[in-house]
Order: C-alpha cells, then sequence, then structure tokens
C-alpha cells in the first residue's frame, strides 16, 4: 500500500463545551468492523515521506479526505448513465469509477469531500457511486460504507444571461455563473460515517462577489448588469455540520474555487479564487464575517469556538502557479486553522510527488516550493505549463489533535501506481489529500518505529 503520511500529534486544548466523548452506538457500529480492533496505527517519521501499508488507525480516530476525483462528463446525465452501467457481474463498469473507488477504499475515509462530481437534483449520480462502487470491492480492497451522502446545487452550467467574458455573445460555459457546459458539471459530494445536521447546512451559493467588502474585482472589467447577477462562488461554498459521537459538531467547510487561469490580463479568475479562498477566512473571523449572507438569509461566521475542517481543491498553491496574491495564505496563516497540518510537520505530503517532479521535469524545475507536498499532477511541458502543484487542502482548527495526514500518491516503482500514474485520464489529475484527528475526548495514539 502506498498512501504517505506523516504522523505526530498537533492539538490545542480541545473546548470543554462540546462534553466527554463516549462512544455511541451509532458510532460503534460504523466503526467497529474494520476499527475497533486496532489499539495503534503504524506511523511513519514526522521528518520525510514514506511509503506505508494500508493506513489504519484507533477506533477513537477520524480520518477526514479531499478528492478531486474527475467524475465530471462533457453532457448532462452521462454521469448517472456511466455509473449506472453493469459488467456482467452486475458490477459498475465505469473504469474510471472504479479507479476512483479503489483509492478511496484503500484510505477508507471516515468524512469525504469528492469534487468535480456532477451534479443531479435527485442525487442519482451520488446514489450510484456508493452503491455500485464504493460498496463493491475493487481488486481486493475493503469495501466502504458510508452512513450519509449529501450534494447541493452548484454555479456551474448556469447561464447568467450576461456577457461575462466579454467576447460579444452571450451563452456557453464562460457567460455561465461558474464555468460550466450544463449546469451541475464539476459538482461536489460529500460522504460521511457521522451524522450530517441537514437543517443546519449553510449554503453560500447566491452571495454576490459585488457584496464582498474591499473584493478584488477586475477593475473596469463586469458591466453593472454583470455584477447584478455574479456569484462569488464558482460552485458553493457549503457549511456542512457534522454530529460527532458526544452530540457536538465538527464543521466540515467544503468549496472548489475557480482555477486561477483561462482568462487574460485582468486576470478575473485568478481574482475570483483569491476572494473564493477568502470567503472561508472571513468566516473564520468574527470581526470580518458581518457581510455574510447565506442563501437561506442568515447573516455572519461561524462560532468562535466550534471546530471545524476546510476541505476542497483550491486551485491555489502558496509558492507556485501564479495565483492571485498567493490567495491561499489566506487560509494558511488563519490564527484559527491548525499550523502543523497548514505550513508545518505534519503538512500532508507523498514520496510520489517527489519522484513525479524528478521524473516528468519541466515546468516543476522551476518551482519554489517542496514538490513532496504537491497534490495535482498537471501540464509540466511549454510556456504556460503550471507544473504539479499544493491545490488541494484538507485544513483542521487548532483545538483539533491531529494525529497523522498524508497524500495518495505511490511512486512508480510501488504497485498501487496503477491507480495514479502519469496518465491523468485513468483517474484524475489530483491526488486524494487525507488528515487523522482524535476525537475530542481522546489522544492520538503513541508513535511506533
Amino acid at each position: 500500500m502506498n498512501v504517505h503520511r506523516r504522523a505526530g500529534s498537533s492539538c490545542g486544548s480541545v473546548s470543554n463545551q462540546r462534553g466527554s466523548f463516549g462512544c455511541p452506538s451509532f458510532f460503534v457500529c460504523a466503526f467497529a468492523t474494520v476499527l475497533a480492533q486496532l489499539a495503534i496505527i503504524a506511523v511513519a517519521l514526522a521528518d520525510t515521506p514514506a511509503a506505508v501499508e494500508p493506513p489504519v488507525r484507533a477506533a477513537h480516530m477520524l480520518r477526514i479526505a479531499t478528492y478531486n476525483a474527475s467524475l465530471n462528463r462533457d453532457t448532462e446525465g452521462a454521469l448517472v448513465q456511466t455509473l449506472g452501467t453493469l459488467d456482467a457481474a452486475g458490477h459498475g463498469a465505469d473504469h474510471q469509477a472504479r479507479v476512483i473507488a479503489e483509492v478511496l477504499q484503500r484510505v477508507a475515509p471516515d468524512v469525504l469531500l469528492i469534487n468535480e462530481f456532477d451534479y443531479d437534483t435527485q442525487g442519482t449520480a451520488l446514489r450510484l457511486f456508493d452503491e455500485r462502487y464504493l460498496r463493491v470491492s475493487q481488486n481486493g480492497a475493503p469495501t466502504l460504507r458510508f452512513r450519509e451522502r449529501y450534494s447541493a446545487p452548484v454555479n456551474t452550467g448556469v447561464p447568467s444571461g450576461v456577457d461575462l467574458d466579454r467576447d460579444g455573445r452571450i451563452g456557453g460555459p464562460n457567460d455561465a455563473l461558474g464555468f460550466g457546459l450544463f449546469p451541475g458539471q464539476y459538482g461536489l459530494a460529500v460522504y460521511s460515517k457521522l451524522p450530517i445536521r441537514r437543517a443546519a447546512v449553510r449554503s453560500f451559493r447566491r452571495f454576490l462577489w459585488k457584496d464582498m467588502p474591499g473584493a478584488v474585482l477586475p477593475p473596469d472589467w463586469y458591466s453593472t448588469a454583470a455584477l447584478a447577477k455574479l456569484p462569488l462562488s464558482s460552485k458553493n461554498h457549503l457549511d456542512v455540520p457534522l454530529q460527532l459521537p458526544s452530540g457536538g459538531t465538527l464543521h466540515f467547510l467544503v468549496s472548489h474555487p475557480t482555477p486561477p487561469a483561462f482568462d487574460g490580463a485582468e486576470d478575473r479568475n485568478g481574482r475570483r479564487n483569491h476572494d473564493e479562498i477568502r470567503l472561508w477566512a472571513d468566516y473564520l473571523s468574527a470581526a470580518n464575517a458581518g457581510y455574510l449572507v447565506d442563501d437561506a438569509g442568515r447573516r455572519g461566521g461561524l462560532d468562535p469556538a466550534a471546530s471545524f475542517v476546510i476541505a476542497g481543491d483550491l486551485n491555489a498553491d502558496p509558492n507556485d502557479g501564479g495565483s492571485y496574491d498567493r490567495a491561499v495564505l489566506q487560509l494558511l496563516d488563519h490564527p484559527r486553522v491548525n499550523t502543523a497540518v497548514a505550513m508545518g510537520a505534519l503538512r500532508p505530503a507523498s514520496a510520489g510527488a517527489q519522484s513525479a517532479t524528478a521524473r516528468q521535469g519541466g515546468a516543476n524545475h522551476g518551482h519554489g516550493g517542496e514538490p513532496a507536498f504537491d497534490t495535482a499532477d498537471f501540464g509540466d511541458a511549454g510556456s504556460d505549463a503550471p507544473g504539479n502543484l499544493r491545490a488541494d487542502y484538507v485544513l483542521p482548527s487548532k483545538d483539533l489533535q491531529v494525529c497523522a495526514s498524508g497524500v495518495f500518491w505511490p511512486t512508480s516503482e510501488e504497485p498501487l501506481w496503477r491507480l495514479v500514474n502519469d496518465d491523468v485520464r485513468r483517474s484524475s489529475d489530483h491526488r486524494l489529500v487525507w488528515i487523522d484527528i482524535a476525537l475530542p475526548g481522546f489522544t492520538c495514539p503513541q508513535r511506533t518505529r
């Protein structure tokens, strides 16, 4: 198994407001089969990424992951159709979905965000991927069963009715509220073994970009009519509250900002990416969140005492890739974000990313960031090639005790290389990123070597 991890312990004091944590029956049932017999986890040294056997964890730990799985299709309904196709054995037949499902089964997250998963109003694709891929063993990997699945509408592919890209025509993906060929393309999906407090979910899909104080809108680019319709979120920004075993809440803050590319000198996408990331930074800051109004009309941000995990493909590297004003530092340097995971000893890393940089060369050799922390395998050749980047993040709040982290990126010498390799069409051009946290009231297992 080739999940690469950093292990250790990064913790502040866990708020006593959440109470002491026992193990209610629903949690035991969800985790006991695989986890309850495990008292400790095997870990690697925290100074270098290392290959390990399939990651296991104690029953009082929670694994949280994000994965841009590229499960998007070019036409509306195509993902439902492909996921619904069966092979002779009656199992899901889509090869890419099988590969993605095996990656997920190998890592076995308890809470998962999938980016680039086409949204449909009935949640059919969400259900089919769960039932026909995750719950069916892929190449002998343990099946993966979640208690909950959740998706919500996104702005991608929704016609704006105005000329957003200023090409003299109205219509097409560049004039949608978020780039997309049809409504719902490049959506997001949440799977969870913890209950989702659905009535308390907050969505910021309709919040207008112009209503963010100090927004870095491209000067003289958008018309008054365009600004009256253009939301800040290119997909959606969702606060998904998860019920912890004690009854406390973990806020799963998920999004997928637009890439800072595919525009011109005005840098409209780079600027939007910056402010999409800023939305979460302001949401965490009581002094800055007063302007935020969610789609239900509720104003303000996250309670200062709340625990959270920010997850998603943020399309922003702190050192490379040309993001506007190093946008992701708004979160990596945020006082409420766990520093060790953001920029320290528990940054998710992999040996596979290191070997990819050496093997692929090109734009990667001009990067300033450490390649071990890359999470995306982007183009390397040509003057505009971004190279591999750290684009995907799982960022916990400081009060959570983080036990380990990693990126699923095997090296070319390892057997599970077949799940990634250099042909991104086989799976995705992104890699899964995960962290393990100790549930409040517990501590990380003692490290072994």
